[in-house]
């Protein structure tokens, strides 16, 4: 078993206090925070929160207590090719950091001294006799991010190779001429991080990669749960050869970098399909790519999963049913539209119906359905898919978005003449979809008779069950939100850990507001009501709001409070807090 030294072992609280860096009334009235609010967190880190010491000064005053050397650890004291020695999930599970080997002894640093256990462990991993330094967490995780990258192989299917992977290095004084950049795209380093990139945002349920050159910087950020992150910094001299690399894997012209460009990867992570559309474009500081991830393995099938409350999806499903007309799912980009609409069809899909889709780009292939992408170099737009689509004697059609004049007159006159028709719009909320047809041209009277639904939604990002904890809210919003849902017996949030990524939040979960126009509303598009009064009289009727959705979603512990009005507060909705 490792040895650690014992030395005095007093209490956290004694040692901070003895060094002067606390008083007792601060430990005193951090215990009793710990105590009341039932919290998981150890007194150092409620005293960091708090701001009455450093991370650092409690290091230095567990690695006294323990008779064991302190460091401010950096790259520039860790040997990386000692990160090999253990797996790279145990050092990030654990924050483990392998500074250096001298024959049979492996020096690490730990934050945390007194788990004998893990020091074990990493004797039992690496064969070595373990020696231990002390360091913060944050230190660790600093120096991790700088080597992790390339200190293990990272496998994706047919793209990297397994074997012959070396050392992780800078590559200085990349030149700008064409040739010497398609060369050192295909060098090892280049591939590896590109890999890297690629096969970790798919681990990470990444939506989006963004690569983004600044000045001298260069960064490169995921969107999880439609929020972005920042995943590392590589050195700003290899921007050029990793979007030529990208531009390669994507089959784009590398000599062009002054006009945008678009492509697509097909890959496979552990056996699995996955689709990447890339975009390049051209800015100040050098090209920006962006790089979507189509995972067809996330796209849910089943509306049960989507957040419907029991009576929405009941009507919904009714709705969805008609034999001809139009249904629209509207939000924002990146609220979960298409998912809907796949879901949807999914439940439509059988032998007795023809389903075709119209979609730039397809986003998931859908077995037993007819699916075409618009291809506008060509002239083969929306407009010009959906006249010709009408040929293939179609029964339910879907229509990726209606974008123009032209693509929505086609949709109503093909909801007139048989056919139920899905599609997308970008409106607030869904009365709004009304004023937007009639915007794009749509005579009422087309309108009127062919809208059968508008379900609007947005995404709303669920609590983290790992760190979901029960708070009060101010009394404000407590009462503003009981006035309009009802008593809320308790509210949870999020406090953020690891597994969250201190975000408190994991997964995201749909809002929805159903709009149906009964015979009032019918008469009411036909005689151009305003937005205002189409909405007031589907609220009478019985439209349950986006934002009382998403509180209900609240009262049943999913989401907080906080999610739902921030994600809400745009929505052109009367009982906005």
């Amino acid at each position: 078993m490792s040895q650690v030294a014992t030395g005095n072992k007093m209490r956290l609280g004694q040692l901070l206090q003895a060094r002067g860096v606390v008083t007792a009334e601060q430990i005193e009235k951090v215990l009793a925070e710990q105590s009341d609010k039932g919290h998981r967190k150890l007194l150092g880190e409620l005293l960091v929160e708090n701001n009455y010491c450093t991370e650092n000064q409690i290091t230095s005053a567990l690695a006294e207590a323990y008779g064991l050397p302190y460091a401010q650890v950096s790259p520039k004291i860790c040997d990386a090719k000692t990160l090999d020695i253990l797996p790279r999930e145990f050092l990030e599970e654990h924050i483990v950091l392998p500074l250096f080997k001298v024959y049979d002894v492996l020096t690490v640093a730990v934050g945390e001294p007194t788990n004998v256990f893990l020091l074990d462990e990493i004797e039992r991993i690496s064969g070595c006799k373990v020696q231990v330094v002390c360091a913060t967490n944050k230190d660790i995780k600093a120096t991790l991010e700088t080597y992790l990258p390339a200190a293990n192989v990272f496998v994706i299917d047919d793209i990297i190779d397994e074997e012959g992977l070396e050392e992780f290095t800078l590559i200085e004084n990349i030149p700008q001429d064409i040739g010497n950049l398609e060369e050192m795209a295909g060098q090892s380093p280049v591939v590896k991080l590109v890999n890297y990139l690629l096969y970790n945002a798919v681990r990470e349920n990444a939506s989006d990669i963004h690569i983004e050159p600044d000045d001298k910087k260069l960064r490169v950020r995921y969107r999880v749960d439609g929020r972005l992150y920042e995943k590392m910094t590589p050195p700003y001299q290899m921007h050029s050869a990793i979007v030529s690399r990208i531009k390669i894997m994507a089959e784009m012209d590398i000599a062009q970098r002054r006009l945008p460009q678009d492509g697509s990867i097909h890959i496979l992570v552990e056996g699995k399909p996955i689709d990447l559309r890339v975009s390049v474009m051209p800015g100040n500081a050098g090209e920006k790519t962006v790089i979507r991830i189509l995972n067809p393995q996330k796209v849910l099938f089943n509306l049960e999963s989507l957040g419907f409350t029991y009576e929405n999806l009941r009507l919904y499903r009714q709705l969805m049913r008609s034999p001809n007309g139009v249904i629209l799912v509207t939000g924002p980009t990146g609220s979960g539209k298409n998912t809907t609409l796949y879901a949807t069809l999914a439940e439509l899909n059988t032998d007795e119906v023809n389903i075709c889709t119209v979609e730039d780009p397809v986003e998931c292939n859908m077995a037993g359905i007819n699916q075409f992408q618009v291809n506008p170099i060509t002239g083969f737009e929306f407009s010009t898919a959906l006249r010709n689509l009408l040929r293939q004697d179609p029964d339910i059609i879907m229509v990726g978005e209606i974008r123009d004049e032209d693509t929505a007159g086609i949709v109503v006159q093909s909801a007139l003449t048989g056919h139920l028709v899905l599609s997308t719009l970008h409106t607030n909320d869904a009365p709004g979809a009304v004023t937007r047809l009639l915007d794009l041209g749509v005579a009422p009277y087309l309108v009127s008779a062919s809208l059968v639904a508008v379900l609007a939604q947005r995404l709303v990002r669920k609590i983290c069950p790992n760190c979901k904890t029960e708070y009060e809210p101010p009394v404000s919003i407590r009462k503003a939100v009981e006035q309009l849902s009802g008593k809320v017996e308790h509210f949870y949030r999020g406090v953020g850990c690891k597994k969250c990524r201190n975000t408190g939040c994991t997964g995201r979960i749909a809002i929805h507001e159903l709009f149906v126009p009964n015979e009032e509303i019918v008469e009411m598009i036909n005689n151009q009501a305003s937005y205002k009064e189409l909405r007031d009289k589907a609220l009478n009727n019985g439209m349950i709001p986006l934002q009382l959705d998403g509180l209900e979603k609240v009262k049943a512990g999913i989401v907080s409070v906080e999610e739902v009005l921030k994600t809400t507060q745009t929505a052109k909705n009367e009982n906005n807090l």
